[in-house]
């Protein structure tokens, strides 16, 4: 009884711990957007955006996203906290595909 109860305490401990590393995204409908970067993943090419509507959304960049920093591309590396940005979605379902990254 008391190992079940340790095992299962330590579950728990493990979800509040795994639930608090990341970020609570929302999915926003198809469109254009205005935000502040709050974590870049350049490994993942993966970033997170604050909204200036208060909601976060979360972006995998495809083959086909643009970055564009004054008119000209630039590379993921020119993301990173903090960094003011235009995103334009689309939405596919619970999934939103980044077709172009702005940087203010």
């Amino acid at each position: 009884m008391k190992k079940t109860l340790l095992s299962i305490t330590g579950i728990f401990v493990a979800m509040i711990f795994l639930a608090s590393c990341g970020h609570n995204v929302d999915v926003v409908e198809s469109g254009t957007y205005d935000g502040t970067v709050a974590e870049a993943k350049p490994e993942e090419e993966e970033i997170y955006v604050d909204l200036d509507n208060g909601k976060t959304i979360e972006l995998y960049f495809t083959e086909t996203t643009t970055l564009t920093k004054n008119g000209q591309e630039v590379k993921f590396s020119e993301l990173e906290k903090g960094v003011d940005v235009e995103v334009k979605v689309e939405k596919k379902g619970k999934k939103l595909d980044p077709l172009a990254v702005k940087i203010k």
